[in-house]
């Protein structure tokens, strides 16, 4: 399969400010997958971009960076508050899992040691596909790999740990080149998020924000396992 593309209207870990009116000139691309952190716009801010995503037909995503239950819970909490289908990110806490049970809102964790910010991801493979397991037995919706800021072999990773479980994998963080598209597609996994990349203007130098993004999006369209 073509792995989806997540549009994160984030730069350096923090949601834009004009993340609304960026989204409102780009919601007629064939792009559907849209998220943004929960840092950087007030949740009054927040739910109006959620809303205009919706409204769009898009599926929405919140990632929240923070590691401790509290902080998880609160953006849990943010996340069904403000209208999102999926939070991403957070250490897993069942507090957070058994909360999320009953809301509208799906659940994709960071699987392994993530500690620091920017965030980073450590442990041997094998650990990092044993949490895997571990979460997915508990039944969360899917899970929110750092591939790219692991310190080891991060393809390798990426790789097994997709094989370890049904769930789909999103791999977040520092996907700055077509190559690393290339590694995604070839895991198989479900899908990545760029946010940075498009506003630092990675894939096409000289372009917008949306030339950028559609260039990734079309790169896969193209480049992309056949279903």
């Amino acid at each position: 399969m073509k792995p989806e593309l997540i549009v994160m209207l984030t730069y350096n870990d923090k949601t834009v400010e004009n993340a609304l009116d960026l989204f409102n000139q780009m919601k007629e691309t064939p792009v559907s997958h849209w998220g943004f952190k929960d840092v950087g716009l007030g949740p009054e801010e927040m739910e109006k971009v959620v809303d205009s995503m919706n409204a769009a037909g898009k599926t929405t995503y919140l990632e929240v960076v923070s590691l401790t239950e509290e902080e998880g819970l609160a953006g849990a909490k943010l996340a069904a508050e403000c209208g999102f289908d999926i939070l991403m990110g957070t250490v897993f806490f069942d507090s957070i899992n058994e909360y999320l049970k009953d809301k509208p809102v799906k659940y994709y964790p960071f699987p392994g040691h993530v500690h620091s910010h920017p965030s980073i991801l450590d442990g041997t493979v094998e650990e990092i596909v044993q949490h895997t397991r571990e979460m997915e037995v508990k039944g969360v919706d899917g899970m929110d790999l750092l591939t790219y800021r692991y310190t080891g072999d991060a393809p390798a990773l990426l790789k097994e740990v997709v094989a370890a479980t049904q769930l789909p994998i999103v791999s977040a963080g520092s996907i700055d080149s077509y190559d690393r598209i290339a590694e995604v597609r070839d895991t198989a996994a479900w899908g990545y998020t760029i946010g940075t990349a498009f506003f630092e203007k990675k894939f096409i130098p000289d372009g917008s924000f949306r030339d950028n993004m559609m260039a990734a999006w079309d790169w896969v369209q193209e480049h992309g396992r056949a279903d």
